[in-house]
């Protein structure tokens, strides 16, 4: 068919990495050994160094429930998600990255806080992170904590990748929603560059799945997502040079 063709073409001129949203690494069921098998296939025919998905759960019951719905903050969810990202790295033979996500709902009674919480699932996991700033950032509105602060505490040597995006605001609630749907705020970009001076040169993706502008305007703010990240990694160039001075 012609998007498995698109998709060879684009391979043949770039570098892919691969990414996911319905694994439910947090989720009740057991993980599904045929999407497993055949992400395997396709990872091995198109992947880069790993695998992401999100640390959250999407099904129940065999049903596909179309969204990132958040997991409760304890040390048995910790635990149980870790062995989850283990697994499914082995199915997969890729190493996995976890991606925190944004959420409008706490889950249950925490023991942790998310970046505790991140942090546990991770380290037992031995995994990578593909940190989603402007989920922090849009987290960070709605329920009134400082995202740096939550950037500090997680392990920056872990993080892989990074995700940026716009979002909206959902007035009626008095709230942010992160839609991927507008551009990115001139917090959530310096968001990016603190994270990018501190660990380097990673990868980061421009999210944009609805309002799409003209192909024009979106190259433009990918230009200047650009001018930043390389701001950021000769922030992180000086920075490396002073420690080693």
């Amino acid at each position: 068919g012609k998007w498995p063709a698109y998709l060879e073409q684009i391979a043949q001129r770039h570098a892919l990495i691969t990414h996911g949203l319905t694994m439910s690494l947090g989720g009740p069921d057991p993980l599904d050994p045929i999407y497993l098998s055949r992400l395997r296939d396709f990872c091995a025919r198109y992947g880069g160094a790993w695998h992401s998905d999100h640390l959250c759960f999407s099904g129940e019951g065999g049903v596909r429930l179309h969204d990132l719905l958040p997991v409760p903050f304890t040390h048995a969810a910790a635990t149980r998600i870790a062995a989850r990202v283990r697994e499914a790295s082995a199915a997969i033979e890729k190493p996995m990255l976890i991606e925190n996500v944004s959420q409008y709902l706490r889950m249950g009674h925490a023991e942790m806080d998310e970046p505790e919480f991140l942090t546990a699932v991770a380290t037992q996991a031995d995994c990578g992170l593909l940190l989603d700033v402007n989920n922090v950032y849009v987290n960070a509105q709605n329920f009134g904590f400082d995202p740096y602060d939550w950037l500090a505490k997680i392990p920056l040597e872990r993080v892989r990748q990074l995700h940026i995006a716009g979002h909206e605001s959902w007035e009626e609630y008095e709230m942010l929603v992160d839609t991927h749907g507008a551009t990115v705020l001139p917090e959530v970009v310096k968001m990016m560059q603190w994270v990018v001076s501190r660990i380097g040169p990673v990868p980061v993706l421009l999210e944009r799945d609805t309002n799409i502008p003209k192909l024009d305007e979106l190259l433009d703010e990918v230009a200047r997502l650009q001018v930043a990240y390389d701001a950021a990694l000769r922030d992180a160039a000086t920075q490396e040079t002073r420690a080693h001075g």
